[in-house]
């Protein structure tokens, strides 16, 4: 089994996805580990001296003013994990777990939270073991951190709660022992470590960012095919013309759907045509394709400094013997980069569900109403687009921000809190919406080129139409339509799909 270092500074979204999806072992370098004694060190010095330090010899939030005598220590961290382990709703995706747990490592090993080296090997081997815990997806505000999240992640460490072994959810404790584990016995400081975070939300975050990028490139694949269908023009694709309004993403964009279409027959057979110019949802792709691409990188920005981040409270500073109580683990900047990037991701599917729309519509399109040539009797591909317009109005929703949001906690101590946890679980819906949007694109202009035969599409929509043909042929006859659906997903969000069409195309940016 692969084993990857990690050390506090070194993830990246693609590594981190990495070492989740291929079911890599992690382990910890020595300076890493250094760092994590010395702060450690540093705790114990404290303690013995009966020095008062928030988390670990008083009690939380409210109850800051409330000292702790040394024998209740380890009683005080123990009564923090099972109080805040308070989540309810449906469970968090166990690749989304996983991603929590090889984050809050990664946050824990920069040296600045005063948890023992033994705490970070008990996590370590958890996390290699594949335990995953079983953890309610609602009930955080994402100020003190993801507390009740991370809560259930650490009931898992303890022998609390329940985690799944296999697809079945059992005892931890049972699955701890049965992975030959012992429960936890969390010292001073240590349970207060695992729960001040964002690593639910940076999860989400890592994970979204990651189908995203991959998501922007099928954005362009889709809409290159829509323009070889509705017998578009690339002629507001040219470069000089992208130059003059310089902005990267719309640069790429352009680029992308230049070298797709490269080649096409079926533009070359319309080429004088006496159309002008084509409507905003084809000739505006690459301003609005591109305008995503920006803040897909803006927000990789944020998030993979969030995820090399020391995010604990109070963070401890080994060099100068220094207790900094601070706020660290406020998840503004998480909550602000998802609101944005989830209204992002949505506009890929208003202008994909745009396109759709014009493909269906034998008025605009040219093409047989509702793509399909024995109309009336059957309905074609009529239903596909009204999926597409209500998964487009449920983005909406969505969209609403919950940055713009705050509701007081803990008495008022906590009296801002970001919301980020919520900005990311929507954000993933979306998301998951705007794939599905994506989809039925490319399963309507796939079989609008159909009714362009014998004329060939360009080098990559050829080889991506060719594709889709060999899961989901032409529908002359009516079908359930959810399966054909479901098909086409399957199809073009396997990896191959985008790497063949690059094969043929060019690599797109």
């Amino acid at each position: 089994m692969k084993k990857i270092l990690i050390n506090g500074e070194n993830l990246t979204i693609n590594l981190a996805h990495e070492i989740v999806e291929k079911g890599y072992n992690i382990g910890v370098t020595q300076q890493a580990m250094a760092k994590v004694k010395a702060s450690r060190k540093v705790i114990e010095k404290w303690i013995k001296n009966n020095k008062i330090i928030y988390g670990v010899t008083t009690g939380f939030g409210e109850f800051k003013d409330v000292i702790i005598p040394p024998k209740d220590i380890e009683k005080l961290q123990h009564n923090l994990i099972i109080s805040h382990s308070a989540g309810v709703g449906e469970p968090l995706p166990k690749n989304i777990v996983r991603l929590m747990l090889l984050l809050r490592i990664n946050s824990l090993i920069k040296g600045y939270s005063g948890v023992r080296a033994e705490l970070i090997n008990q996590l370590v081997k958890i996390f290699n073991l594949k335990i995953t815990s079983y953890i309610p997806s609602q009930g955080s505000v994402g100020s003190s951190g993801d507390l009740a999240p991370l809560a259930h992640l650490t009931c898992t460490v303890i022998g609390e709660g329940f985690a799944y072994d296999g697809n079945n959810v059992l005892p931890a404790k049972q699955v701890l022992v049965q992975n030959g584990l012992k429960p936890f016995r969390l010292s001073a400081k240590e349970g207060l470590a695992m729960i001040n975070g964002t690593q639910m939300m940076s999860a989400f975050a890592a994970e979204i960012l990651y189908r995203t990028k991959k998501l922007s490139k099928l954005a362009d694949i889709s809409g290159a095919l829509s323009v070889e269908a509705l017998k578009g023009t690339d002629t507001a694709f040219k470069e000089n013309l992208q130059k003059v309004r310089p902005h990267k993403g719309q640069i790429n964009t352009a680029a992308n759907l230049r070298k797709l279409l490269k080649g096409s027959e079926i533009r070359k057979s319309h080429i004088d045509c006496n159309k002008v110019q084509d409507a905003y949802s084809l000739r505006c792709m690459p301003q609005v394709h591109g305008t995503v691409k920006d803040t897909i990188e803006y927000v990789t920005g944020i998030i993979e400094t969030e995820i090399n981040s020391a995010t604990d409270n109070p963070l401890i500073f080994a060099d100068t013997e220094e207790h900094i109580e601070g706020g660290n683990f406020h998840g503004e900047p998480i909550a602000l980069a998802m609101d944005f990037l989830k209204i992002a991701i949505s506009e890929l599917g208003n202008i994909s569900e745009r396109r759709t729309a014009r493909l269906v519509d034998g008025s605009l399109s040219g093409l047989p109403r509702f793509l399909t040539s024995k109309g009336g009797l059957n309905s074609g591909l009529m239903i596909a687009q009204y999926t597409a317009a209500s998964l487009v109005s449920e983005n909406k929703v969505l969209c609403y921000p919950a940055s713009v949001d705050s509701i007081p906690t803990s008495a008022n101590q906590e009296d801002h809190n970001s919301l980020g946890s919520i900005a990311a679980r929507k954000c993933f819906e979306v998301l998951n919406n705007t794939e599905k949007i994506i989809a039925i694109e490319m399963a309507c202009s796939s079989q609008g080129i159909d009714f362009l035969k014998p004329l060939k599409c360009g080098k990559g929509t050829n080889t991506a139409y060719k594709m889709i043909r060999k899961s989901a042929a032409h529908i002359d006859d009516d079908i359930l339509m959810n399966e054909y659906i479901t098909s086409v997903i399957d199809v073009i969000f396997k990896d191959e799909f985008t790497e063949k069409v690059e094969l043929s195309a060019g690599k797109l940016i």
